[in-house]
């Protein structure tokens, strides 16, 4: 394991998701190829899927459900954005989900800066988009915080800073996030490459080893107990 991924087990847990929910309140979520339950729904109507979630977090008597780590889905498979006749399918989850009602605040998971923003449109896309800078004992990393509100990234800078636990955003609905039920994409990267407001959220089985090496389990970070 790096010095990256050492220095994030020493850090105390970052909350990314309204600080008022405990992780009490959160439950595992399978949304994978395997999973019998989701095989039953419309995966491509984004009302549908909304409606397996707040289903999900009923029966288990949560506000927020979690996971999605390097897990293969069929969600993708609905977007041209995954799939192309030049590229390998892209169909693994490269970070991690977490699945709340729409206008729920997004928190700073450390002290940093606004490296980059965007509204990444399209079925499938991230939506508002803000990716933040870290520079901490000699380290430099990114986090990326997707499907947010469109007003998340309309009062924002390159170089705004933000605390850790400090609002940066609320999360958007399926009209504006990609056409997904409302949740975030929180996704660590080390070498964001020539990526400003974008970065790949989901891989193929050819790249996944690559995307492993450089975008680390954010729940490292955020330690929430499975």
């Amino acid at each position: 394991m790096n010095t990256i991924e050492n220095y994030l087990l020493q850090l105390e847990e970052s909350i990314v998701i309204d600080s008022s929910i405990c992780y009490s309140d959160y439950t595992p979520i399978d949304l994978s190829v395997s999973s019998y339950e989701l095989a039953t729904i419309d995966i491509k109507n984004a009302d549908d899927f909304e409606s397996y979630i707040n289903a999900h977090l009923h029966k288990k008597n949560a506000k927020v459900a979690f996971g999605g780590y390097t897990e293969e889905r069929n969600l993708y498979k609905r977007a041209n954005l995954f799939n192309n006749e030049e590229s390998d399918e892209r169909n693994i989850h490269i970070g991690l989900d977490l699945w709340v009602k729409a206008g729920t605040p997004v928190l700073a998971a450390l002290d940093g800066k606004v490296y980059g923003f965007n509204n990444n449109i399209g079925l499938g896309n991230y939506g508002p988009t803000i990716i933040v800078e870290h520079c901490v004992e000699n380290h430099v990393f990114y986090t990326l915080y997707g499907h947010l509100s469109m007003e998340s990234i309309e009062n924002i800078e390159i170089g705004t800073g933000f605390k850790k636990g400090q609002k940066i955003g609320t999360l958007g609905d399926s009209s504006i996030n990609g056409g997904y039920s409302p949740h975030l994409h929180f996704q660590i990267i080390k070498d964001i490459s020539t990526y400003h407001s974008d970065y790949p959220g989901v891989c193929s089985k050819k790249t996944l080893d690559y995307y492993l090496e450089n975008c680390p389990n954010p729940n490292l970070l955020l330690k929430i107990k499975q």
